[in-house]
């Protein structure tokens, strides 16, 4: 276990150091540490145990100062004790539960919302790979008369949502987009969008007149509808956030992590290479090449339907991150994820 590797006061001192860091983004001292750990030490004492920790890679002293910094090694030691439920702040817990107290039944548009959330409650930058629409179910098909047009709509069983106007066929009789609707739900609905599109296609082989080319507007959607789930799709929120931490950092790391968050197919293959399957993860710097690369962290949790896994929120931001509260908070926000996620599928 860590408490025995390092021994409490050891462990009492690393928590300190990086909880102080975290919070001033400046080197620290031995005398701040004998006044803030708790343990009830000399100066003298804390500076002994320090240097250990340093000799044990888990704190560094950058050459303009006597204080010193926890190194990535040090982070995920901190992280590895870290209670294993974590405890939201009461404003934390009344933003997440306000929030999906209003949420849309549309899951594209609450992972939007999703990422605003969490860069307000942990002032980093919110992260969310969306379901891969192809792997989607059909939940409803509806054809919606507009004048001279029929609106194809598709809804997926997690809430995507795509349509396509199409001109309305010159043979349609009154009533028939109701039967054709009828038909259609019952042909595609339960199935996945590329088995639905496969049926709607073969459909329109067979069918006369308006009814094919309601068929072949269906395929369109649902041809759409692939499309965007084999696209490189994240969503990114509260980015300007990442300024305001630049204290901890390095001008040109905050240069490359804003770069890299423009780049979808780098964050898309991060969140799918470190993300847990069932739990938080936190990929802390060098633990991974892109981490490392941005001299950032990334805490990261998948959301599902049931049993069925969909996608992945996450918050990125400094190494030297309020770990507590963000691992907190994308536990809540993924499990809140979860139960939506489910309802809309049930």
């Amino acid at each position: 276990m860590v408490e025995a590797e390092l021994g409490t006061r050891k462990l009492a001192v690393l928590r300190a150091v990086v909880e102080e860091y975290v919070r001033t983004g400046e080197p620290v001292g031995s005398e701040t540490i004998a006044e803030r750990s708790g343990l009830g030490v000399s100066a003298a004492t804390s500076r002994n145990e320090m240097a250990a920790l340093e000799e044990l890679g888990y704190l560094m002293q950058p050459h303009t100062s006597a204080g010193r910094i926890p190194t990535d090694a040090g982070y995920r030691k901190y992280v590895d004790t870290l209670p294993r439920g974590g405890r939201l702040r009461e404003q934390q817990r009344r933003a997440i539960a306000g929030f999906f107290a209003e949420a849309v039944l549309d899951l594209e548009e609450v992972l939007r919302g999703t990422t605003k959330l969490l860069s307000r409650v942990t002032q980093y930058a919110g992260l969310a790979l969306p379901p891969a629409t192809g792997e989607d179910t059909v939940a409803r098909v509806e054809l919606i008369e507009l004048g001279h047009a029929v609106m194809v709509l598709i809804v997926g069983q997690h809430g995507g949502v795509e349509k396509l106007l199409i001109e309305r066929p010159e043979d349609l009789r009154e009533g028939d987009l109701e039967t054709f609707e009828r038909r259609f739900q019952e042909a595609l609905g339960g199935k996945s969008v590329a088995a639905a599109q496969a049926v709607a296609l073969r459909m329109a082989g067979q069918a006369p007149g308006a009814e094919r080319e309601l068929l072949l507007g269906v395929s369109d959607v649902l041809s759409r509808m692939q499309d965007a789930s084999r696209a490189h799709h994240i969503v990114v929120g509260g980015v300007a956030n990442l300024a305001d931490e630049a204290a901890h950092w390095r001008r040109e790391t905050v240069r490359r992590l804003f770069e890299a968050l423009e780049r979808e197919s780098d964050l898309v293959r991060l969140l799918r290479e470190v993300t847990s399957t069932d739990d938080v993860s936190v990929t802390i710097g060098a633990e991974h090449p892109t981490t490392r690369e941005w001299e950032a962290a990334l805490v990261s949790a998948p959301f599902r339907a049931g049993e069925t896994a969909l996608g992945t929120i996450g918050v990125v931001g400094p190494t030297a991150m309020d770990y507590l509260s963000v691992v907190a908070s994308v536990r809540a926000v993924a499990r809140r994820l979860t139960e939506l996620a489910t309802a809309l599928g049930g």
